[in-house]
């Protein structure tokens, strides 16, 4: 199906999961998406991965100036124990579009291609769709997941600097966490106005405060990933 560019220039994005029509590409583990020739993303399929029990996925966006390995760090650690299919894009330029011209484009474009990619090979457990990120990438996380709540079950984002969107649909289910000493982006102004925000519209938010700087802590990752795969 060809898809005019003007579709997504509010981030809505085509890509809906299906009884995959293809079969998988590789056996588990990391492995290129293959496509995009200069700048593609990654995948991780996890072990012991079968059709007849379909993934949880997520969608993990790496930081400014970063890289799909970032991205792929961020969750990689928990995907087979929680049957996870992982999806890590790079972004077209040093971080992401809507930060960069402050409008949805091409790496809303790679986003769909990957996840239209992902559910023609997978089987998917609809009720376990994530985006996620860090930094910049939470931010991206909390623009594309507030536009797509119809396609995103859940939204993790770790150390946001902000979230917007130009139209919104559906309810995804919201985790942000935040170091209380953040020298890169101030919790105050970032994540506690994101979640007074999205409080105030009534969304569902899990929010976590730590004592740490801008990162993730372990004990943090590992309760956004309980949350999302419904274990906690």
């Amino acid at each position: 199906m060809i898809v005019s560019r003007n579709t997504y220039k509010t981030g809505r994005l085509t890509a809906r999961p299906a009884t995959p029509t293809q079969q998988p590409t590789a056996k588990s583990g990391v492995q290129s998406l293959n496509l995009d020739s200069t700048k593609d993303g990654l995948l991780y399929v996890p072990k012991g991965y079968s059709p007849a029990n379909p993934a949880a996925l997520a969608v993990m966006l790496h930081g400014s100036g970063g890289n799909p390995e970032q991205g792929m760090w961020l969750l990689q650690r928990y995907a087979d124990a929680h049957n996870m299919i992982l999806i890590a894009p790079a972004s077209r330029k040093y971080t992401w579009d809507v930060i960069v011209s402050d409008s949805f484009g091409p790496d809303v474009i790679y986003i769909d291609q990957a996840l239209a990619h992902v559910f023609n090979h997978y089987a998917i457990d609809t009720t376990r769709i994530a985006l996620g990120g860090f930094s910049d990438g939470a931010s991206y996380a909390l623009c594309l997941g507030l536009t797509n709540g119809d396609l995103f079950t859940h939204i993790i984002a770790f150390s946001p600097g902000f979230g917007f969107s130009l139209e919104k649909v559906g309810r995804s289910a919201i985790f942000i966490s935040h170091g209380l000493h953040d020298s890169v982006l101030p919790i105050d102004p970032c994540s506690r106005n994101v979640v007074k925000d999205l409080k105030s519209q009534d969304r569902e938010v899990y929010y976590l405060e730590f004592n740490g700087d801008h990162e993730i802590p372990e004990n943090i990752s590992n309760t956004a990933v309980q949350w999302f795969t419904g274990q906690q």
